[in-house]
C-alpha cells in the first residue's frame, strides 16, 4: 500500500488507472492463505506494472506543443545586444488578462547609463513614464498590439534538452526551445520555454540595427504581489500630453535613454 501510494502521489495518476490500484488493494486487504486467491493477487500486480509502464512511455513519448505562459507574472529579465551598444536589467509584471505590462529599468546605451519606468496600457493604446521620486508622469499614446507571452503556433521545435544537470532530483530543468520568422519575415527568432509550467528563458531575434537580441527571463514568480503597479499613479495625467512627440513603440522602450 505504501508502494502504490507513493506511485499515485509521484505520477498523479486519477481516473480508471486510480481506480484499478484501489482495487487491487482491496484484494490484497482480503488476501488469504487460499492459492486462487494468491494467484489472483500476483496477476493484479503484474497487469499494474503494464500499465504504469504503458503511462510512462507514453509520457516519455510525447512531442512537445507550443503553449502560453501563466497569464499572470512577475519576475526579471536582462537585454543585450550582438554589437554591445545597449544593456538592460529590468524588472517586470505582466497581466494578459488585463493586457498590461510594467517595466522599470535600468541599463546602459553607448556607455551611458539611464532608468526607465513605463507602464504599458495596451487596451487604452497609452503608456505612462513615471518617476516616482519626483513624482511626475507622462501620458503618451501606445501603437502597438499586445502579444502575450507564448510559443507561437506556427513555430518549429529544434529539440529538448536539460538545463543544469540530470543526474539527480532538483539538479536540471527540462525545457524546449523553438525557431520561426518574426513577422514580416524580417528576421529569424529562438526562443526557450520550460517544459512544465511554460515558462519563459530566454529569447534571441534579429534586428537592423542591433544585430542579435538576447533576452533572459529569471525570477520569474506566477502571480502579482502588488496589483496596484499594474495602475497609472495618482500624480499621473488623464489627458495624453501633447509636445509633438511620436507615439511609442513597444520594442522602443529598451532602446529609451533619459
Amino acid at each position: 500500500m505504501l508502494v502504490e501510494n507513493k506511485i499515485r502521489k509521484h505520477l498523479g495518476l486519477s481516473g480508471h488507472l486510480s481506480a484499478y490500484i484501489r482495487k487491487c488493494s482491496s484484494s490484497r486487504a482480503t488476501e488469504t492463505s487460499q492459492l486462487p486467491v494468491r494467484k489472483s493477487a500476483d496477476s493484479s500486480k503484474m497487469k499494474l506494472f503494464v500499465v504504469l509502464v504503458c503511462v510512462l512511455a507514453g509520457c516519455l513519448a510525447e512531442k512537445p506543443r507550443p503553449c502560453k505562459s501563466p497569464p499572470l507574472l512577475t519576475g526579471a529579465l536582462t537585454v543585450s545586444t550582438q554589437n554591445e551598444k545597449l544593456w538592460v536589467y529590468a524588472k517586470y509584471l505582466y497581466d494578459a488578462w488585463g493586457q498590461r505590462v510594467r517595466l522599470m529599468e535600468l541599463g546602459n546605451y553607448q556607455n551611458k547609463s539611464f532608468t526607465y519606468d513605463a507602464l504599458l496600457l495596451f487596451r487604452e493604446a497609452a503608456m505612462y513614464e513615471i518617476d516616482d521620486k519626483a513624482r511626475t508622469c507622462k501620458k503618451k499614446p501606445l501603437k502597438a498590439d499586445f502579444h502575450p507571452m507564448e510559443i507561437p503556433i506556427n513555430s518549429t521545435l529544434v529539440g529538448q534538452a536539460v538545463l543544469g544537470s540530470s543526474s539527480g532530483p532538483g539538479e536540471g530543468l527540462l525545457v524546449n526551445t523553438w525557431t520561426g520568422n518574426l513577422p514580416g519575415n524580417t528576421g529569424k527568432y529562438l526562443t526557450t520555454f520550460t517544459e512544465f509550467g511554460c515558462i519563459p528563458v530566454n529569447t534571441m531575434y534579429q534586428t537592423q540595427e542591433y544585430g542579435w537580441m538576447v533576452t533572459g527571463f529569471f525570477n520569474n514568480v506566477v502571480g502579482i504581489s502588488d496589483p496596484g503597479q499594474l495602475n497609472p499613479p495618482d500624480f499621473c495625467p488623464t489627458e495624453m500630453t501633447s509636445n509633438g512627440e511620436k507615439p511609442e513603440d513597444f520594442t522602443s522602450l529598451f532602446f529609451k535613454l533619459q
